[in-house]
């Protein structure tokens, strides 16, 4: 996804820049003095996006990705990108982290009773 990213204006881990640090609190002068490492950012459209593998659902890593993006200063949109189907272990336990995410995130637009800071959430299964 790298080079078609970098195409389009985001800044990818891994590239020149190496890893990308988004800022969550300023400290003197304005200086980021917490920041959080992301997969991806487009700085004029403000779009963050992570992108979990293997077993991402179980190492709770899209709870990690929606309170750390929602205290990022300057993410307007999330996008997170979670396997359709993984297959680990010796008893060949199948994951589906698209689908659980997707049933986290209706589940939290139905209660109503979390809000979240983006303009909008794009979740996509690969």
């Amino acid at each position: 996804m790298r080079p078609g990213l970098n195409l389009i204006g985001y800044q990818v881990e891994g590239d020149e820049a190496g890893l990308i640090r988004r800022p969550v609190l300023f400290g003197d002068e304005g200086s980021p003095q917490v920041t959080y490492e992301v997969d991806a950012f487009h700085p004029d459209h403000k779009v963050l996006v992570e992108i979990e593998a293997g077993r991402g659902w179980q190492g709770n890593a899209v709870f990690r990705d929606i309170v750390r993006t929602s205290l990022i200063a300057d993410a307007d949109y999330l996008v997170i990108g979670m396997l359709q189907r993984y297959v680990f272990g010796k008893n060949q336990t199948v994951n589906r982290s698209y689908e659980a995410a997707r049933s986290l995130f209706d589940a939290i637009y139905a209660s109503g009773r979390l809000g979240l800071p983006f303009k909008g959430i794009l979740l996509f299964g690969y």
